[in-house]
């Protein structure tokens, strides 16, 4: 039994941890062999210790860049998730309400997030707030429509059951039709959140005062390629980071989610 236990270890550890550093050095390993093998000037396309050698040369700077982006994504995110949530609770309770907001749903998420960006600036000024609503806007229709789905697909067995045993609609709702939904919701939390990085992107691209997308503005404005790639690596690792903080979150509270996938 405990050599079991172990190799089962051993074996979530190769899965989990291993393949995807792994992925990664051979990602870089291609990069760097690409600049090399063709010649690639620096000026177009630097290589990984190029970007290293940028980011040491200011790495206080750049972490805090960082760390103004993940305030903006992470309060745009969290407000997404929980309009997100509300607003798929509130379509898939009513099929009237559900055919009258759906297409304004989708032709709002139609329209580009970037031509947007300027008008935000206008009704809402310079700061935070319309970066955070950028953040809002491209991340929160995959939260709904990941989130209605897993409501509006419970089995009807479940919902027998629920029924037979004299379940209120609350208690339905919330341990059969809700729990039901849990992965759906998660699986929309997780397509949502490099979204929402892209979106605080695009908010400090149009207004560059600070964080990653005015490094990398400032940094084309100068001809400085490697600091833009190092913004956009550090860009790549918050995403990684987030994604998987979300997967670790889902592991914790469905659990049972991947055994009844497999």
């Amino acid at each position: 039994m405990t050599d079991i236990q172990n190799g089962s270890r051993l074996s979530l550890v190769w899965t989990n941890a291993v393949l995807p550093v792994l992925g990664g050095v051979v990602a870089i390993g291609l990069w760097w062999l690409l600049t090399i093998a063709l010649h690639i000037d620096p000026f177009y396309v630097p290589s990984p210790p190029d970007v290293v050698e940028s980011f040491l040369r200011t790495p206080t700077y750049l972490l805090s860049e960082t760390w103004i982006t993940l305030q903006r994504v992470l309060i745009g995110f969290g407000i997404a998730a929980v309009c997100g949530l509300l607003i798929a609770v509130v379509l898939a309770a009513s099929r009237t309400v559900e055919r009258m907001a759906m297409p304004l749903l989708a032709a709002v998420n139609a329209v580009p997030k970037v031509a947007l960006a300027p008008l935000l600036l206008v009704w809402m000024g310079f700061g935070n707030s319309p970066k955070i609503v950028m953040v809002v806007l491209v991340s929160f229709f995959p939260i709904v429509v990941s989130t209605m789905a897993g409501l509006t697909s419970t089995p009807a067995d479940l919902r027998e059951l629920a029924r037979s045993l004299s379940a209120s609609w609350w208690q339905t709702f919330v341990k059969v039709r809700l729990s039901w939904a849990l992965p759906q919701v998660f699986v929309g939390l997780k397509v949502a959140t490099p979204l929402a990085i892209i979106g605080a992107v695009i908010g400090e691209v149009v207004n560059p005062d600070h964080g990653l997308g005015s490094v990398i503005v400032g940094s084309g404005a100068s001809s400085d390629t490697p600091l833009a790639f190092a913004a956009l690596v550090l860009l790549a690792v918050t995403g990684v980071v987030l994604f998987y903080f979300v997967a670790v979150i889902e592991r914790v509270l469905v659990p049972w989610a991947r055994a009844i996938a497999s």
